[in-house]
């Protein structure tokens, strides 16, 4: 059982910088691959970057490649996404994901992960 939470979102101009948290609460995290994705109004959940159970290996989604960085701290439970550069079609809820049983060949699908935070609003205006 894995419990996360969302933070740091909020309104920012075009060309600025963000930086999101995700705190997570169980035993199970550091053996957890985690992931960001973003959901616009009526558009899916779209991946944005993941990270390997050790911080190993990353990826991201072509647009946010050069811009954005994930990381991750497992002694404070903890997974972060900087974002640089920010542009208004990066606006959406930012959610983050925790996965406990999926290869790294999946990381990119939403059904790889078990659990969910509620999502933190992320709008990047003109």
């Amino acid at each position: 059982q894995v419990q996360l939470a969302e933070s740091g979102g909020g309104l920012v101009q075009a060309g600025g910088s963000r930086r999101l948290s995700c705190e997570a609460s169980g035993r199970t995290f550091s053996s957890s691959a985690m992931g960001w994705f973003r959901q616009a109004p009526g558009k899916g959940r779209e991946f944005v970057a993941a990270i390997s159970r050790d911080g190993g290996s990353t990826d991201y989604v072509d647009s946010a490649k050069g811009r954005f960085t994930i990381s991750r701290d497992n002694a404070k439970g903890t997974v972060y996404l900087q974002m640089n550069g920010l542009q208004p079609e990066d606006t959406g809820v930012y959610y983050c994901g925790a996965d406990q049983g999926s290869r790294w060949y999946a990381r990119r699908m939403v059904s790889a992960y078990d659990y969910w935070g509620q999502g933190t609003q992320v709008t990047v205006s003109s």
